[in-house]
């Protein structure tokens, strides 16, 4: 998969307002294309700045007339002292004294970069809400911009851009072509952001809404408040990463907020923890949230509400990471971890087909205390083999220390599509909670599956179709469902050859 990128900065509008010295010598600088911002400050030299390092541009320090011809092309300065140039992303912000006169100015370059969205393109189809997070700079704001125009342009979206200091679509009444078809919602001052956020939902109908910069409380509940409205959500927050997020008790919201819940005795027993634990309070108001690690590093969490479940007991998160190569190619340097399988207590999928006999479950211990494991199997009477290489196995049973550093055995049955699971500690107390939740699931029980199977049919007067399983378990299956008087039937080839349920009066076996 490859992309090209367009770049258009509009310099030129920018030199228009420099003082003519510092102009002159901006048009006679080698590099442009990667300039980002150029600083002038009262009684110093004016300087370029790019990500790593500057150059100075005049021998000469600025003077007050230098910053008076720049303010005066400028504009007037909002409440949070920035201004900006008429149909550009060029931002000019001041710097006063405490008489409020301005004694210095950042003119931050705007580019906007057309094809950038190719690396996420799939993740913005979904049509979910995405939280971008990034340190300043690293081009949250430019995703923002591409990303709505994608949405408006090419998906023919209703979508409306919150901009409160007009970073997104530039200064000036008119947007700037980089976010395409979308609508600009300017905010008269920051404190009002949330206020704009409801605005734009209640009067304006939009399908898609993208804010830049939820920093506040308030806008963290204004953009719950939308997207329980079904409107889909493109933002960005301050934090690099999701941990940052789960410890910011202001913005935590976002992601579904912590709370802390006392257990019971039993309970904390059952789970192996403290009787006080972090939980999350509510589904997050992101479902999908990107770490912007570098400009062309990205870090997707594709499901928020398990990797935010997974952190609050203790497992790093482990999302899919993309990368863009110097010719535009993109590729998964890592492949996403689906919370479900680390908190193999509360989640266990089913089974591969066709790899247990009747109903026994061969696990391979890695790191788990095998004497412990086995001496829990015989104390429970558990249908439950412990076989001696992974390749023999239904599923790997490990610590979660291991599963952190991913050993070379760990990663080899993964890529082979292995199941692990993993609990915390080598004690009996969480081999046997692990044991009973695996073997009770319907998925490693297919009697247990067949009964959920069958009431579901005598509710719903619906055919229902049951997990593959050996010959031998689908004539139980069979055999189960003529107790209640319904039809079945086996469909399919080995080894995905499955048993399907059907009302009374309709199917065969």
């Amino acid at each position: 998969m490859t992309g090209q990128r367009r770049v258009t900065d509009n310099l030129e509008q920018l030199l228009a307002v420099l003082p003519p010295k510092v102009a002159e010598a901006v048009k006679a600088l080698p590099e442009t294309d990667t300039l980002i911002e150029i600083v002038l400050d009262l009684g110093r030299q004016p300087e370029a700045r790019y990500p790593d390092r500057f150059v100075y541009l005049s021998d000469h320090p600025v003077t007050r007339q230098d910053l008076e011809h720049l303010v005066r092309r400028v504009g007037t300065f909002g409440q949070d002292n920035r201004a900006g140039i008429e149909a550009t992303l060029h931002r000019i912000s001041a710097i006063r004294n405490r008489e409020g006169d301005i004694i210095g100015a950042t003119c931050r370059i705007g580019r906007a970069l057309y094809g950038t969205v190719d690396i996420i393109r799939d993740v913005v189809e979904k049509g979910k809400s995405i939280l971008f997070l990034g340190r300043p700079g690293v081009g949250k704001t430019t995703m923002l911009r591409e990303v709505a125009r994608v949405l408006a342009d090419q998906f023919q979206k209703r979508v409306i851009v919150v901009d409160t200091s007009n970073e997104i679509a530039g200064d000036g009444d008119i947007p700037h072509p980089a976010i395409g078809h979308a609508r600009r919602m300017q905010v008269p001052r920051v404190d009002q952001q949330a206020a704009v956020m409801i605005e734009a939902v209640e009067n304006h109908m939009p399908e898609v809404v993208v804010i830049d910069e939820i920093g506040t409380e308030a806008e963290a509940a204004a953009a719950r408040t939308i997207a329980e409205r079904g409107v889909q959500l493109i933002g960005t927050a301050h934090g690099n990463t999701l941990e940052n997020l789960v410890l910011n008790p202001t913005l935590s919201d976002l992601i579904g907020g912590i709370h802390a819940v006392t257990l019971g005795d039993e309970e904390a027993k059952r789970r192996g923890t403290q009787k006080t634990v972090l939980e999350r309070k509510a589904p997050p108001t992101f479902e999908i949230l990107v770490e912007i690690q570098e400009k062309d590093r990205f870090a997707i969490h594709h499901d928020v509400a398990a990797v935010v479940d997974d952190l609050l007991r203790g497992i790093e998160p482990r999302p899919e990471i993309r990368e863009r190569s110097s010719e535009g190619t993109i590729e998964v340097v890592q492949r996403p971890e689906p919370g479900s399988r680390l908190a193999a207590r509360e989640a266990v999928p089913p089974a591969r087909p066709g790899q247990r006999k009747a109903g026994i479950v061969k696990i391979f211990p890695y790191a788990v205390s095998r004497n412990r494991l086995a001496r829990v199997v015989s104390e429970l009477r558990m249908p439950v083999h412990l076989a001696d290489e992974p390749e023999k196995a239904d599923l790997i049973l490990t610590l979660k220390g291991q599963y952190r550093k991913m050993p070379k055995r760990l990663r080899m049955a993964e890529e082979r599509g292995l199941p692990i699971y993993v609990i915390r500690s080598n004690t009996m107390a969480q081999m046997e909670s692990f044991l009973k939740e695996l073997v009770d699931s319907p998925g490693m029980n297919p009697l247990a599956e067949a009964e959920q199977a069958i009431q579901r049919v005598i509710q719903s007067l619906q055919p229902v179709e049951l997990a593959p399983q050996s010959s031998a378990i689908r004539r139980l299956q069979h055999e189960l469902a003529e107790k209640y008087q319904l039809h079945s039937r086996s469909v399919g080839e080995e080894p995905n050859r499955r048993v399907t349920i059907y009302p009374h009066g309709s199917g065969r076996r």
